[in-house]
């Protein structure tokens, strides 16, 4: 298969963690791999990544929430975006009170205005090919505000709704939408302050592989919500 040939895993919000866990677990996959953050900082370490696991990695610094910038970012790549995994979060977590207006709309501009731009831009390509992948990384506030997450709550409930419209308008053209509710503590990615005595970090390897399993379901099973947990965790 040539590199023209190759599908494209779009990651918006790409950087360590989980997205590069994503980024390596698709490129053994035969995928090539376009990231999208703010910064250019992450770049040459999932290009490395990548390389290393079989594919090439594109890296484009831009605004998430920005259309005429991440089109132009993904200009070139349109025709072999096959899955967008949107990764992209600005986690909150503080009093209501001490809570600013800034911080409450960041939070939502990362999970949602982000989440939409993105999609926006990409789903007519695949609508054209009768074929594509939406993933959305969703956490445990996506079903249940906690106190001190006001902001973080609010931003991950309005992205399962937009995950859930995606779905039900472009699912009959084609278009698999999923949203999947990581339910835990993500290994390297999390600080020990929300981790209580003994808790199990998940692996973003196992999660990665959960994503690339969603990406290869067969339209007559599709799985729309993925709720995934460690083994000790209580729900």
């Amino acid at each position: 298969m040539s590199d023209t040939e190759r599908p494209i895993l779009l990651i918006s919000g790409a950087g360590e963690g989980l997205a590069a866990s994503i980024a390596t677990t698709f490129a053994q996959s035969g995928y090539d791999v376009v990231g999208l953050a703010r910064s250019d900082r992450i770049a040459q370490h999932l290009m490395r990544l990548v390389r290393e696991a079989g594919g090439a990695y594109i890296h484009a610094a831009c605004d998430l929430t920005r259309p005429e910038q991440v089109g132009e970012a993904l200009r070139p790549y349109l025709g072999r975006i096959s899955v967008l995994v949107h990764n992209a979060a600005a986690f909150v977590m503080k009093p209501f009170a001490e809570t600013t207006a800034a911080e409450f709309e960041q939070a939502w501009r990362a999970a949602n205005l982000g989440a939409f731009v993105t999609s926006q831009i990409v789903l007519p390509h695949m609508v054209a090919r009768g074929t594509g992948t939406l993933i959305f990384s969703g956490a445990t506030a996506a079903l249940r505000g906690g106190a001190k997450f006001a902001a973080f709550a609010s931003a991950k409930f309005a992205q399962r709704g937009l995950a859930q419209a995606l779905a039900r308008e472009y699912g009959p053209q084609g278009i698999h939408v999923a949203h999947v509710v990581i339910d835990g503590m993500i290994d390297a990615a999390t600080t020990d302050r929300l981790a209580g005595p003994g808790s199990q970090r998940m692996d973003p390897e196992a999660i990665a592989r959960a994503y690339l399993y969603l990406a290869s379901q067969h339209p007559s099973a599709w799985t729309h919500e993925l709720d995934l947990r460690p083994s000790s965790e209580r729900f």
